[in-house]
């Protein structure tokens, strides 16, 4: 069942770009987008109209759109909720009920709603992926690595693959790393930082290998935005570099902060791109060609700190 906006309450801009290239102007409405930053989460529509604000939301890092109409979002670091279209919360998940383990401090990033109904949960802080039914009991748990505990840090974004195993990125280790469901390591891999030191910051000027999210694609390789590294890159099985668009391979965008991501039906990708500056788009669609397809920046109602992200009604293959 998709998703279904109700009526329009307000307006927003989807705006075109300063234009230094032609291809990077912004295209005929394309997608419907649900997006968070300056704590509030908006949906806009496919003409980039508002159509409903929800105020007062604390920090967010994934937008996940549900088959039965609702979104499955955060509300600050410890708290999962679950809306309806109406904006009504009708689940609610907060992980510092369980007070962390040993009094730890404990934030959540990285979730999912499974196919059988029950939500995947990565706690940070803890190093444990959980899995929660409908009553929030735990039903399975697992173990994940990192050298040094950090609850801000540990991993950004997760996803449970087909095959059961569990994809995490490892933000402060600039490590993408998939898991058996014992907690075993399956597959590693360190997200190059292509012979540049680290330079400090959150926009175009920072460097680093800070991954934000994966995807494993059907052949087998994983698609990885790569945060701070301003980069996509789709990786083979054996660690290849198969694909990638950097910072200025797109003519008239800079990407900052890469975020987000999904491969719509076609395979074009959609990718979040954060901290870029106001004269930037929040998101961008591109085809395997880099061709830049279509682009949205709204610095009214959003703002430079949009990192969770997800469009609605696209049928989308992967988010």
């Amino acid at each position: 069942m998709p998703f279904r906006l109700p009526f329009v309450v307000a307006a927003a801009a989807l705006i075109s770009l300063p234009n230094p290239a032609q291809a990077a102007e912004v295209s005929a409405p394309q997608h419907a987008i649900v997006a968070a930053d300056n704590n509030r989460l908006v949906a806009f529509d496919r003409t980039g109209q508002v159509v409903w604000r929800l105020e007062d939301v604390g920090p967010v890092h994934r937008i996940q759109p549900l088959e039965n109409g609702n979104i499955l979002t955060q509300d600050g670091w410890t708290r999962l909720i679950e809306i309806d279209p109406q904006q009504q919360t009708v689940w609610s998940y907060d992980a510092t009920a369980q007070k962390g383990i040993d009094g730890r401090p404990v934030e959540i990033h990285a979730f999912q709603r499974l196919e059988n109904g029950r939500t995947m949960i990565v706690e940070n802080g803890i190093g444990r992926i959980i899995e929660i039914d409908r009553e929030g009991r735990i039903v399975h748990q697992l173990p994940y690595r990192v050298a040094k505990l950090s609850p801000h840090h540990d991993v950004r974004q997760a996803r449970k693959l087909e095959n059961g195993n569990y994809l995490l990125c490892h933000e402060a280790e600039g490590r993408v790393t998939e898991y058996a469901p014992d907690g075993r390591t399956v597959r590693d891999y360190q997200v190059p930082l292509f012979d540049r030191p680290r330079a400090k910051g959150h926009g175009p000027e920072a460097w680093g290998n800070q991954c934000f999210h994966a995807l494993r694609l059907p052949d087998g390789s994983t698609l990885i935005s790569t945060g701070n590294g301003h980069a996509v890159i789709e990786v083979t099985p054996d660690k290849q570099i198969a694909w990638s668009v950097h910072q200025n391979d797109l003519p008239g965008i800079t990407l900052a902060w890469t975020t987000s991501l999904e491969v719509l039906p076609g395979g074009n990708i959609l990718i979040g791109n954060c901290h870029a500056g106001p004269d930037q788009p929040q998101f961008i669609e591109i085809d395997r060609e880099k061709n830049v397809v279509w682009t949205f920046r709204d610095f009214d109602v959003l703002g430079n700190s949009t990192a969770a992200s997800a469009s609605v009604g696209a049928g989308n293959v992967l988010r």
